[in-house]
């Protein structure tokens, strides 16, 4: 069963990552290091497996 949207975001903020806000059901996400990444979709809507893996990629960049 795929990951839920809030899910991802609660991955990102717990990693460091900020809320830049948005426009309409899309957010963006910033983190210290100058990582910069865009999530779109409702909160309660399933993940997309690449918007899983490019979550997972930002959150390891980070951590370099």
């Amino acid at each position: 069963m795929p990951r839920k949207i809030r899910e991802l975001i609660s991955d990102l903020e717990r990693a460091g990552f900020i809320n830049r806000g948005g426009k309409g059901s899309h957010r963006n996400f910033e983190h210290s290091k100058g990582i910069r990444l865009t999530i779109s979709g409702k909160t309660g809507d399933d993940a997309k497996r690449y918007q899983e893996r490019e979550v997972q990629r930002k959150i390891m960049e980070s951590k370099q």
